[in-house]
């Protein structure tokens, strides 16, 4: 993915990682709270296989509509 595609869908893990703040259930490895942006970007991963940066430029609208539909 290009520099400037990075940089949007960063700004929309951010959006949508401060919604999820204090929201995601407790887990026992994270008792000072779960980081909502490293659930994102770990869900990410599990989806598409890799990390965000490298989520090719034509799926980009794929990512930004599975970033969203993130609820816990």
């Amino acid at each position: 993915m290009n520099n400037e595609n990075q940089k949007e869908v960063w700004r929309v893990i951010q959006k949508h990682g401060d919604f999820l703040i204090n929201k995601l259930s407790p887990h026992p490895n994270h008792p000072m709270g779960r980081n909502p942006y490293a659930h994102i970007c770990t869900l990410i991963k599990s989806h598409f296989g890799c990390s965000y940066k490298d989520v090719e430029d034509e799926k980009r609208g794929d990512l930004i509509n599975f970033i969203t539909r993130i609820k816990d």
